[in-house]
């Protein structure tokens, strides 16, 4: 199973909630609050995220912290990478001089590749869209009208 840490998936629940509010200035407690997770993580998580660039944090008392970029224009990769650095899913995906085996590996450059399509599939999905609560509801299929098919058609 390939799991992301759950640090980033708590950075991306605290960027989604700041996509939610592109207005506002909100501080680390209450998006605690809001997102239900322990201040003393999200405030971790949101100085990771300002170290990236992904939000600004403005200090005072009516201070806080937004996102640095319109919610288009932020991905759930540069989230996951602003908590856990680039993304691989095995050690020879990001650290390749680490690998004993690199020279004689038959699988590395699939992994690569793998590597590439995760990245790329993350990448594609932006902060605002995680926002849009059915932006990834399945199209649910529908039964054939007639018996003759056996193929299911799907609703729009």
């Amino acid at each position: 199973m390939i799991i992301l840490s759950k640090l980033a998936d708590y950075g991306v629940i605290v960027a989604t909630h700041l996509a939610a509010l592109p207005d506002r200035q909100v501080t680390a407690g209450a998006v605690a609050t809001a997102t239900r997770l322990p201040q003393a993580t999200v405030s971790k998580l949101l100085k990771s995220l300002a170290h990236a660039g992904l939000v600004t944090a403005t200090r005072g008392a009516s201070g806080g912290y937004r996102l640095a970029r319109g919610a288009k224009a932020i991905s759930v990769a540069e989230v996951v990478a602003a908590i856990d650095g680039d993304i691989g899913l095995t050690q020879c995906s990001v650290h390749v001089d680490e690998c004993t085996r690199t020279t004689y590996c038959p699988t590395r450059p699939h992994w690569a590749a793998i590597n590439r399509a995760v990245g790329q599939a993350l990448a594609a999905v932006s902060l605002d869209a995680m926002v849009t609560p059915a932006a990834f509801v399945p199209r649910m299929p529908i039964r054939p009208t007639s018996p003759e098919t056996d193929e299911p058609r799907y609703s729009a």
